[in-house]
């Protein structure tokens, strides 16, 4: 590695603490250091044998047009480039560094406490960090937003601290640019930051990033969906099917038991670009499930209907290791050796379903392409629970469907319109109208007790196709869907005494201005009723 320091502005203090803590990063990881100010060291030959070259907080014009020209075809032939700190306040007038780099420094507030939020924790850069990052730094704000061009790998709360003025603001990214990769990060202020074990580690992780020494996707990440942000609220929304399950802590998964699915029963997907980080801590044992049909309790379901994504890098059958179709089409094995992180790692698969085609990215390198027999276009998603001792972490769940949010059939006529209960529970927020306000992460709970009801008034009369209603884990055993021209005189349309929770996708029809969910039996009697969602489909 060559770290640069040259300075033609501001200079900063902590750069001999940079450079220290760079050669030192180097002896304990197996890579040379050498530190120069001189740029006459940016020359074609010299250059070429470093497999990164870290810009340490730089300032001003610091490269002739001969030497930016040789550091030009240096990435261009697949170098690295880091940037810390002042990186971003430096050769202003060459706009080829400023696309390297990713943005240009504008302004910053005083050194400050502030929170960041890591955005990407499969990254090798920021898998260590928590969801949350509370650090003192000085923060810059940027000239412009890198985020359509860069993936973000952390960001700043800009709420946390004054002076922030971007809004979206991030702090650390990387990017393929140009034939060679770029990761940069607006940390390292300060001296005490070269001494954070934190920072040193996110350091080395960008430093190996940058010299493509690890798998890492820099691909920008724009329009996804959380389905699962690390947060209690979202984890809620998933249903277990079959034995096991999974603990909640640090924002990550851990799988117990099995053999079983955690499933997402808020929606169906088609034409989707699925995201899930996971990591095994061993020879352990997993997989991404798709385009499967509402398995009930059952995880053998999604087995037979949808497709595992396969993850175990040690089964001797090459259909059902890590990026494989399992038991239907093996990956690239010499794609999938060069972009796969071992166990104790994070790794990060994108999968794309588009019709009856199956894509799997791992780390950002294509490793299969399947096209399927089986009628997986429009299914659910889920992650897989081996069983004991087959332990995996999953983290960082999104989704993007073509042409915007994911796809709800027709359209939710209940949404947004006056809605009633019986009661709601004592103490508690949960009112009616959060089941009909499409927010999937707010609920009504009743009273605990039955019967109880929850009606919605659709303000003039519709022909019903269909309800859905999204139970939290307190579903109703046994109700009745029923609809009214008036609110007082009531036809059942629906009734059961069988419901198993998750999603109730009904078909029903008839024709009311009211629609009423009329509950006589609860599945948990030491709790309420209590929705997520109450959407009604009709015209």
């Amino acid at each position: 590695m060559l770290v640069f320091s040259k300075t033609a502005g501001f200079r900063h203090s902590s750069i001999p603490n940079g450079i220290t803590a760079i050669q030192q990063l180097g002896a304990a990881n197996g890579f040379t250091v050498v530190a120069t100010e001189d740029a006459n060291a940016f020359t074609t030959a010299n250059l070429a044998q470093y497999q990164a070259v870290i810009w340490l907080s730089t300032t001003g014009d610091v490269l002739n047009a001969t030497q930016q020209s040789a550091f030009q075809s240096y990435i261009a032939a697949g170098g690295g480039y880091v940037g810390v700190h002042a990186a971003a306040d430096t050769e202003y007038d060459w706009a080829w560094y400023g696309g390297l780099v990713g943005a240009y420094f504008q302004s910053h507030p005083a050194t400050q406490q502030a929170t960041i939020k890591v955005e990407d924790r499969a990254n090798p850069s920021t898998s260590h960090l928590a969801p949350t990052w509370t650090r003192t730094d000085e923060w810059y704000n940027y000239r412009t937003n890198p985020r359509s061009a860069v993936r973000v790998l952390a960001s700043l709360d800009e709420s946390s601290y004054s002076g922030g003025s971007m809004g979206d603001h991030p702090i650390t990214w990387c990017q393929d640019y140009q034939g060679g990769r770029s990761w940069y990060t607006g940390l390292g202020h300060t001296e005490e930051s070269y001494a954070d074990a934190n920072f040193r580690t996110m350091l080395l992780g960008g430093i190996r990033v940058a010299a493509k020494a690890v798998p890492a996707d820099c691909r920008p990440e724009v329009g996804y969906t959380q389905l699962f942000d690390g947060n209690q609220n979202t984890f809620s929304q998933w249903r277990m099917a079959g034995p096991g399950g999974f603990t909640l802590a640090n924002g990550t998964l851990t799988s117990f038991g099995g053999m079983g699915l955690l499933w997402y029963p808020v929606s169906t997907f088609s034409n989707y670009s699925l995201k899930v980080d996971w990591m095994m801590p061993g020879d352990d044992n997993g997989g991404v499930f798709i385009g499967f049909t509402d398995p009930g309790n059952d995880p053998w379901g999604p087995v037979n209907t949808g497709h595992e994504i396969q993850i175990d890098a040690t089964d001797a059958d090459p259909s059902r290791t890590t990026g494989s179709v399992y038991s239907f089409k093996a990956p690239d094995t010499a794609a999938r050796a060069a972009a796969l992180n071992p166990p104790g790692q994070w790794n990060a698969y994108e999968i794309g379903v588009h019709g009856q085609r199956v894509e799997i990215w791992l780390n950002g390198v294509k490793i299969n392409d399947y096209t399927s027999t089986r009628n997986i276009a429009n299914g659910y998603i889920g992650v897989q629970n081996d069983g004991d001792g087959a332990d995996i972490n999953y983290r960082n769940i999104r989704i993007k469907v073509d042409g915007g949010q994911p796809p709800q059939p027709g359209s939710d006529i209940a949404q947004g319109k006056p809605t009633t209960a019986s009661s709601v529970e004592t103490g508690s927020a949960h009112v009616a109208a959060n089941a009909t306000d499409g927010n999937s992460a707010t609920r009504w709970g009743s009273a605990y007790a039955d019967p109880q009801w929850i009606q919605v008034d659709l303000g003039q009369s519709y022909n019903i196709s269909r309800v859905r209603l999204n139970w939290e884990a307190a579903f109703g055993r046994a109700y009745q869907i029923q609809t009214s021209p008036n609110g007082t005189t009531w036809t059942n349309i629906y009734s059961t005494t069988t419901s198993d929770g998750g999603v109730d996708d009904v078909n029903a029809t008839g024709t009311g201005r009211y629609v009423r969910i009329n509950g006589t039996q609860r599945a948990l009697t030491q709790y309420g009723y209590s929705l997520w969602e109450f959407d009604v489909y009709g015209s």
